[in-house]
């Protein structure tokens, strides 16, 4: 990924703003107080509610009541639509993009800043409009800019934590006062969350590569510094360095045991496994990424044989008692806006209940991010981060899929024939 200057990516992304908003989305962006009345509505904790309004002022939820009377003339009746918390995804890579040579854009390929901002302006258009209202973007350094657009109202998009880079045990030299160091210039420069590969990539075996000390170095200044730590590990040793010693998460854990996924529930540890998106993503589309890095024959070998462990992985994980299983999907180039896929995956290929697939992408996901207080929940007090489906998704999980209405901090940035009064 290449890095553009804050100031040319902002003022690209401005442009692209401009010429690709859709006209809907404009007319939208007005505060007040609005009604939404739902005939069920699941509240992200794994309650289900019937006939209920739903009451926005000014961004917040400020009533959640049984339905009565006729709706008021701002209000938004949603009829048998499913109602739900914005769904939140904890492990993304937003900048990353399908070049116009149907490639993954690398820093090689010559692509300018504005084919650059409109690519992770259209990343981030992608996923709010399939219902994903926060995301965190975990390894690239252009986050950062995109992030604060969407926070200023440039341009549409999810809530964005971003890491704004990776670190390993190389890093700065790796020692552990290198690591802490590299802790604190994350911190300096905006990071909402420090990033750390504990592993190999899953395309070259997974083995750890951070030690203890390495990763009690990384983790506790990350903790010191008010920042969570996501790691990335593949290995059960690499999971297990990670949870012994104070991570906040894990991610991905293809090869995590009965063992390993019991040490992460008595440290406390959130567990992101991921059951098939972006392997999918790789192996259909090995055109777009055959020959870059180890994005190779052995590599893609390597996430073949990864995928029915990732499946059955979620199904246990889904099993064992307290685990904080969490909702990521690590979207990567060309998978943005598909992250509910991975929500099928987890039910129909990994067993996962499906109420407890959506509170990991809700009030769970929200925890996990330090936001259960803000986002992830239908309550009063809560951020309007609000969504609906064509369909019940506990019943049919594939319901996620089909996303009719969105709205962000009270703004409705989607709104497929539910009627308005």
């Amino acid at each position: 990924m290449s890095s553009v200057p804050a100031r040319r990516l902002a003022r690209a992304v401005s442009l692209a703003l401009l010429l690709t908003l859709p006209p809907h989305v404009a007319a939208a962006q007005t505060r007040g107080t609005v009604v939404l009345r739902a005939a069920r509505v699941i509240d992200g904790t794994g309650k289900l509610l019937t006939n209920t309004d739903i009451t926005v002022s000014d961004g917040r939820i400020t009533a959640v009541r049984p339905s009565s009377g006729a709706l008021p003339a701002n209000g938004i009746d949603l009829g048998t639509r499913t109602v739900l918390p914005g769904l939140i995804d904890t492990h993304v890579h937003i900048g990353w993009y399908v070049n116009t040579k149907n490639r993954l854009h690398t820093e090689s390929d010559g692509d300018s800043p504005a084919t650059q901002a409109y690519s992770q302006a259209g990343n981030a258009w992608a996923t709010l409009h399939a219902g994903f209202t926060t995301v965190q973007s975990i390894g690239e350094e252009d986050n950062g800019t995109l992030r604060d657009a969407i926070n200023r109202g440039t341009i549409p998009g999810p809530r964005v934590l971003t890491s704004l880079g990776s670190m390993n045990e190389r890093s700065a030299g790796g020692s552990p006062g290198s690591l802490r160091a590299v802790v604190r210039r994350f911190k300096a420069a905006g990071a909402d969350v420090i990033k750390v590969f504990a592993s190999k990539s899953i395309r070259d075996g997974g083995e750890a590569t951070m030690s203890d000390a390495q990763l009690a170095a990384a983790c506790g200044e990350s903790t010191a510094q008010g920042l969570r730590s996501v790691v990335h590990a593949h290995s059960a040793e690499a999971v297990q360095r990670a949870a012994r010693n104070g991570c906040t998460q894990v991610e991905h854990g293809v090869f995590a045991d009965d063992i390993t996924r019991s040490m992460l529930v008595r440290n406390g540890t959130f567990f992101d496994p991921q059951c098939g998106l972006v392997f999918h993503n790789y192996l259909d589309n090995k055109i777009r990424f055959e020959g870059i890095g180890n994005y190779n024959s052995v590599g893609f070998a390597s996430m073949e044989k990864a995928l029915p462990l990732a499946e059955a992985g979620i199904g246990s994980a889904s099993r064992t008692p307290t685990l904080k299983l969490v909702f990521g999907t690590d979207a990567v180039a060309g998978a943005h806006g598909r992250n509910a896929e991975e929500l099928v995956c987890r039910v129909r290929r990994g067993g996962q209940p499906a109420m407890d697939a959506i509170v990991s992408a809700t009030s769970r996901a929200a925890e996990s991010l330090r936001l259960d207080r803000e986002i992830g929940r239908i309550a009063v007090g809560y951020a309007a981060d609000i969504i609906a489906t064509d369909g019940n998704p506990v019943t049919e999980i594939e319901a996620t899929q089909r996303v009719v209405f969105v709205m962000r901090n009270g703004l409705v940035y989607r709104n497929d024939g539910a009627r308005r009064r």
